[in-house]
């Protein structure tokens, strides 16, 4: 684990989501608040597993890949949205595999992602259009590991990330 994805957030969380008492209160990974102040209200990011049953603490629900999650059905997914264009390529999925070593030469390469293609920028201007009322935003995702995953890496781009600067 890299000395970066050791900090904590903004909340003083452990970013890995562990809780100290060991109790997972909510099954999902809470990111913090926007630390740029940018947007308003505050939005709170989570994210979760497509296969864990929806919440209404949830609130916004978003899926994050590009593949829709194999035997979820639209109705267990309860989702807002789908922004297929803010996951990463097939390229950079496929080179990356999950494999735990590459973490942070993927993160390093899927925020230039971020950063890098009008359709990508479109998908982060629509996210923050789809969290503008505030509250908890749920970034949807379908791998195993609650740690090493792409959602976590686009949680942790977002918290960063002034809203509407591509519009």
């Amino acid at each position: 684990m890299s000395a970066e994805s050791k900090k904590t957030d903004q909340t003083g969380a452990d970013p890995t989501g562990a809780d100290p008492t060991g109790a997972d209160q909510t099954g999902a990974d809470q990111m913090g608040a926007d630390p740029t102040g940018a947007h308003a209200p505050a939005v709170t990011i989570v994210i979760k597993r497509a296969y864990d049953d929806a919440s209404p603490s949830d609130g916004v629900r978003v899926l994050v890949d590009r593949l829709w999650p194999r035997g979820v059905t639209t109705e267990h997914a309860h989702l807002d949205a789908w922004l297929k264009d803010i996951a990463p390529t097939p390229e950079l999925r496929t080179w990356w595999n999950h494999d735990p070593e590459r973490l942070d030469d993927f993160a390093a390469r899927y925020r230039a992602e971020l950063d890098g293609n009008q359709a990508t920028l479109k998908a982060i201007d629509e996210f923050w259009a789809l969290s503008a009322a505030g509250g908890t935003t749920t970034l949807v995702y379908g791998a195993k590991d609650p740690v090493v995953n792409h959602a976590r890496v686009l949680a942790e781009y977002l918290t960063g990330y002034p809203t509407g600067s591509h519009a």
